[in-house]
Order: structure tokens, then C-alpha cells, then sequence
């Protein structure tokens, strides 16, 4: 039988080490550890923790982690198929997408991705994702289509496939809803979506980092609408760019909202922004960009 949580060494080592820190960020740490939730300003006040009182949020994440999943680490065999490089946004983060007219822009066929997905199944992937840039003129029924082709060949990989970015985009050329396009895709094979796509979940700095991205009421409508069609979805954050920690704390409560609200989320996934060749890094397109978070700061998200 497990030993009851409270008797474990590493719950009494996180609090004994309570009554060492500040009250209010005791308070905060004493509320997690009691299941409770804790709000913005905490999460702010979290993020501002140095020293000890650092030391003690981490121990405290932790061990709130133990008590969720346990010590079990498992995994997944995935290929990422991203099957297009030609997009039409140009997000001052992104160094991967290309005009169509660049001569390194590329757009793989139909037949090569399955390929690529029966050659990651050959070698034991049981799971390809499948995500890309925003073709122009693209048909609305292309993610469906790559989707049946996959499972006509793999009837029994996993396809955790396509952004809410790319959800919309599918639906907008579609001329048809969110909802519709969803169930489209179920229909066909999709297994799961990757919560991509969401950088920051603030539209006043969305609309500094990449104008024209799908809004943070369209990310959301897509996220809980697939869950209520019984689609899981991943979630991310994407910072060490311009956010503040204010923008991450409502961010990641946000996503809490979310998954309080339909449980569809199966996990967080923090992406540090990647300065290298980023145009609003390289040609200093945003005020403030920074060259990517601190490694105490991704410990802390």
C-alpha cells in the first residue's frame, strides 16, 4: 500500500521549509499543497521567488506533480510531419515559414507524407504529428484528405494533428464552422490536436507579435469546442520574448479555466522562444524582444 502522502519525506521536507519563507509566500505554497487554487497575483508573486523561497516552489511543484501522476515517466514514438514550409502570416517569431514565392519554400505531396508516416510505423512510431505553415489558395478539405489517406495505409497510428490556427484556416476555406470542420476531421482520423498556436494568450500582445494570428477567442473556441467532440488537445506557452509575468500567470490560468471547464487538456507543454533567426529578434521588429527566457525562468513556468 502507498504511504500516505503526508508521511513521505519529500511532503515533510516542503513543510518544514513553510515556516522558513515569508508569510505571503508560504501562504501561496500552503494553498497548493491543500488542493486549493491559487490566483494570478500569486502565480505573479511565485515568479518573483528567489533563493529559498525559489527552492521551496519548486519542492512544492513537485511534489504536487507526485501526487497527480506519480514517478512513472512514459512516452511516445512520434514522427512531425510538417508537410509545408509556405504560409500566409509572416509572425515575428516564427523562422520557419516561407512566401510561396522563396525558393526555399516546399510543399510535400499527399503520397510522401503517407510515406513518411508508414516509414516512422516500420521503425515502431505509433504516432505522427502533423502541423505546417498556411498555404495560399489552399482547399478547405486538404487536412481531411491527408488525415484519410494516413489511415487508409495506418488504419492504427494516433494522428494528433493540426493547430487551432490551422482548424480555422481549414474552416475559413471551407466556408463552413468551426464545429463542422472539426467533426471533419474526427470523421477522418484525427486523434488529438496539438494546443499550438497560443504563444501568449493576450490579445494586445498577440497583436504585437504576430498581427493577423488567430485571435485568443478563436484558440479557445476551437480548444473547448473539440473537447465537447470528445478530441483531446495538448496546451503551450511560448515566452521569453517581450511577456511580462503577468501575461504568463493569466496565460496558464486560462488554460486552468479551460481545462476546469471540459478536462480535454492531456498536457502542458512550455516552448521557450527560440531568438535565432526570428525576424522580430533579427531585425528588431518588436521593442524589448529578449533573446529567449533564463533557465531559472523555465524552471519557474
Amino acid at each position: 500500500m502507498p504511504e500516505p502522502v503526508e508521511n513521505r519525506p519529500e511532503a515533510a521536507n516542503v513543510g518544514a521549509l513553510l515556516s522558513l519563507l515569508r508569510p505571503e509566500v508560504a501562504r501561496v505554497l500552503d494553498h497548493a499543497l491543500e488542493g486549493r487554487d491559487i490566483t494570478v497575483d500569486d502565480a505573479i508573486s511565485l515568479f518573483e521567488t528567489t533563493g529559498l523561497e525559489y527552492s521551496a516552489m519548486v519542492m512544492t511543484a513537485d511534489e504536487l506533480r507526485r501526487r497527480a501522476v506519480g514517478d512513472l515517466v512514459t512516452y511516445v514514438v512520434n514522427r512531425n510531419i510538417n508537410f509545408t514550409n509556405v504560409c500566409i502570416k509572416r509572425c515575428g517569431f516564427c523562422a520557419f515559414s516561407r512566401d510561396f514565392r522563396e525558393e526555399e519554400g516546399y510543399f510535400l505531396p499527399v503520397n510522401e507524407i503517407v510515406r513518411r508516416a508508414k516509414e516512422a510505423w516500420d521503425y515502431g512510431a505509433t504516432e505522427v504529428c502533423i502541423q505546417a505553415g498556411l498555404p495560399p489558395q489552399m482547399e478547405g478539405d486538404l487536412y481531411i484528405r491527408l488525415c484519410e489517406a494516413i489511415k487508409e495505409e495506418l488504419p492504427d497510428i494516433h494522428i494528433h494533428g493540426f493547430s487551432p490556427e490551422e482548424v480555422l484556416y481549414g474552416a475559413v476555406r471551407s466556408r463552413c464552422t468551426i464545429r463542422e470542420y472539426l467533426e471533419g476531421l474526427k470523421a477522418a482520423g484525427v486523434g488529438s490536436l496539438p494546443g499550438t498556436s497560443a504563444e501568449i494568450l493576450d490579445q494586445e500582445l498577440r497583436d504585437e507579435i504576430s498581427p493577423g494570428r488567430i485571435r485568443v477567442d478563436q484558440w479557445v473556441e476551437v480548444i473547448t469546442t473539440a473537447h465537447e467532440l470528445g478530441i483531446p488537445t495538448t496546451s503551450t506557452i511560448m515566452f521569453g520574448h517581450v511577456e511580462t509575468t503577468g501575461h504568463i500567470a493569466r496565460h496558464i490560468a486560462l488554460l486552468r479555466d479551460i481545462q476546469q471547464q471540459t478536462g480535454g487538456i492531456t498536457e502542458f507543454v512550455p516552448l521557450s522562444f527560440v531568438h535565432t533567426e526570428a525576424p522580430m529578434f533579427m531585425k528588431e521588429l518588436v521593442e524589448g524582444v529578449r533573446s529567449g527566457p533564463t533557465g531559472m525562468d523555465v524552471i519557474k513556468v
